[in-house]
């Protein structure tokens, strides 16, 4: 018998089969929410999951907009900026946040749960986040998922 049939096969990132989800964000709380979305990204979604490769499946987030924290978050977090000059320190409210840029309430929380490398860099092209419910990606059949 051939041992080498019992091994485990490691999927590469140009064998991964890539499938689209799509999240409606409205009244997802983000944090749990963007927990689930990150997992999606890396893959470990899927028996097939490779710790080293980009094997994840894109994600499509509408309504971004809508999107609830828990407590009083909207009002007590900070989202920081710094700009590496003294006194370059830019401080928005999530509140200040929803109102100027939506999306970028869960892209930074995605991203910040996402490997800081390469790897990480490449699985958030993946991701894309609207404020409305309208996307341009109804040619790829996106499936939808709810938590």
């Amino acid at each position: 018998m051939d041992t080498l049939s019992y091994r485990t096969k490691s999927v590469s990132a140009e064998n991964a089969e890539r499938k689209w989800y799509i999240v409606d964000a409205e009244n997802q709380v983000t944090g749990r929410m963007c927990a689930h979305i990150a997992s999606i990204l890396r893959g470990k979604n899927k028996p097939s999951y490779t710790p080293h490769a980009d094997t994840g499946d894109y994600v499509i987030v509408i309504n971004a907009s809508k999107v609830r924290f828990t407590g009083h978050k909207w009002e007590q977090k900070e989202y920081k900026n710094y700009s590496l000059y003294p006194g370059g320190l830019k401080i928005t409210l999530a509140e200040e946040m929803l109102a100027k840029f939506p999306e970028r309430i869960i892209e930074r929380a995605v991203k910040g749960m996402l490997p800081k490398n390469k790897l990480g860099r490449a699985m958030v092209k993946k991701m894309f986040v609207y404020a409305g419910a309208e996307h341009p990606h109804a040619g790829q059949k996106p499936e939808p998922i709810t938590f």
